[in-house]
């Protein structure tokens, strides 16, 4: 079963939240992270990416840079200010985009039960990306931003959720993309109430943020060393994130681009692409479940991933999985999406103009554009233990960084 834990966060102000949160540090560039704090001293990624405010000729996991990120949490508690609650809690986190709503809990899980996979993954996670955040929670001592998690809703849980959400809010304010985010800290009746509803939960999903539960666990190991072994579970014991339903949980595609044919010239590609699986001209940038519109050349086709129909485990069943098999590796000679340097990934928030754009410009040759996985695809392949391939999903909205923080 998974268990909730409250905790007492590091937050800031409610006047000044707006002014803190910051978007998750994976999601933007460092020149895109630099033009965000523009004018904006108080910002979270000041501590999340502070390479943004040394030399650019810096190494950008270099100690000077963990050590600015824990000067620059120092400086943030005192001039934001941050707080560190007096008791423990639980907190409800809302997000708002257009029409779409999702609240979920936000509080502490247990790395043990991530260890054991009470707590199921779907992504493999890269080293290089664990060390950077496996140093930087080292060396400011806290998880600065939220876990994404989902689980199998529960009435009872919507039903305590719904309650919290009548009552004075913590933090209410929309953000520059015209995301709403609230945050409401609840009762310590409600935060007893929440963690035994979750108690039932037979499992809970990693959603968005396996590189950050990966060096949470890292980080445990690390830190184990400096405190009481009396201690039956210390705050690096667990990981702090954000529980949404799988009903409201929204994922978009996340569709790949090609910097070259393989040898081939347009008219060459679409040719034999042709005479293996079905393309026609279309003007639909969004396709159906087993399909892609690929862009190439000026326009859009719609390509059928469907193939023979046979029956396919839960992975190999994703359209990312088809198009890697019909056309990424017998036309494009793609065989690895991890190390080859010809793939780019383009999240689907940036739409299909962001398609059209790298490929008139000649960044690549060819786009595809996906259907999105849904969530209960991503359950099932985690309830297997099965892996889903790289950027597979992107989660929109995202949760900011800086609003709740786990001291370790």
């Amino acid at each position: 079963m998974a268990v909730v834990r409250p905790f007492r966060a590091l937050r800031p102000e409610p006047h000044v939240a707006a002014a803190v949160a910051a978007v998750p540090y994976d999601v933007v560039s460092t020149d895109e992270a630099r033009a965000l704090v523009e004018n904006a001293p108080l910002n979270f990624l000041h501590v999340t990416r502070a390479e943004i405010g040394l030399p650019p000729h810096l190494d950008a996991h270099g100690a000077a840079v963990y050590d600015a990120a824990r000067a620059n949490l120092v400086r943030l508690r005192d001039a934001a200010p941050l707080v560190v609650e007096d008791e423990p809690a639980l907190y409800v986190y809302r997000l708002r985009d257009g029409d779409h709503e999702q609240v979920g809990v936000a509080g502490c899980f247990s790395l043990d039960e991530y260890d054991t996979g009470v707590i199921k993954r779907h992504e493999r996670t890269r080293p290089e990306k664990e060390d950077d955040r496996t140093r930087h929670m080292v060396a400011i001592k806290a998880q600065t931003g939220l876990v994404f998690l989902t689980y199998r809703q529960v009435p009872a849980i919507a039903s305590l959720i719904a309650q919290i959400c009548q009552t004075q809010p913590l933090f209410d304010f929309e953000a520059a993309d015209g995301v709403g985010h609230t945050v409401w800290r609840a009762s310590a009746d409600h935060t007893c109430r929440l963690a035994d509803g979750f108690a039932i939960v037979p499992a809970v999903y990693i959603a968005d943020g396996h590189h950050r539960v990966a060096s949470a666990a890292r980080a445990r190991r690390e830190l184990n060393a400096e405190v009481d072994d009396s201690v039956a579970e210390a705050a690096h014991d667990l990981f702090v994130a954000v529980a949404f339903p799988d009903e409201q949980t929204r994922i978009l595609p996340y569709n790949r681009t090609v910097s070259d044919l393989a040898g081939a010239t347009a008219a060459q590609f679409l040719k034999r692409l042709s005479d293996r699986v079905p393309v026609e001209p279309t003007d639909a940038t969004s396709p159906s479940k087993g399909a892609t519109s690929m862009y190439l050349a000026g326009r859009w086709y719609r390509v059928d991933l469907s193939g023979d129909g046979a029956a396919r485990d839960p992975v190999s069943a994703l359209d990312v999985s088809l198009l890697q098999d019909h056309v990424l590796g017998p036309f494009l000679n793609v065989t690895d999406v991890r190390t080859d340097p010809r793939i780019g990934f383009v999240g689907g928030i940036r739409g299909a103009a962001t398609l059209e754009r790298l490929v008139d410009s000649g960044a690549a040759a060819v786009a595809f554009s996906m259907a999105a996985v849904t969530v209960a695809e991503l359950l099932a392949i985690a309830d297997t233990g099965e892996i889903m391939p790289p950027k597979s999903t992107w989660f929109e909205p995202k949760v900011r960084d800086g609003l709740l923080v786990h001291l370790l």
